[in-house]
């Protein structure tokens, strides 16, 4: 059952769910775009991953190595989150313009 509320979120909170929202995908990016600190990055994202407002999952450890590199988490919104990215973007409406959206 999810613990909180969509208004309820702090502002990293909001702001790490705004820039998944929007085509971010793994801590890494989320980190780069936000500004934030892993140590506020990481704890957000298994908060929002228990409340049910994202989901995860890895990459194939193959894609990984092809990458030379470690496996990335990659991070989704669910049907909740988006309805918490939207009311967290009413109640901060700055968000709307502080992550831009990506273009695959």
């Amino acid at each position: 059952m999810p613990s909180a509320t969509p208004t309820r979120l702090s502002h990293s909170a909001a702001l790490i769910l705004k820039t998944i929202s929007l085509g971010y995908r793994f801590g890494l990016d989320v980190m780069e775009v936000t500004g934030l600190p892993s140590g506020t990055v990481y704890p957000a994202l298994r908060r929002l991953e228990r409340d049910q407002l994202v989901e995860s999952k890895w990459e194939p450890e193959d894609e990984a190595f092809a990458s030379n590199r470690p496996a990335r988490r990659y991070y989704q919104v669910t049907r909740a989150g988006k309805a918490a990215a939207l009311a967290a973007t009413e109640r901060y409406p700055l968000l709307a313009r502080l992550v831009p959206e990506k273009h695959a």
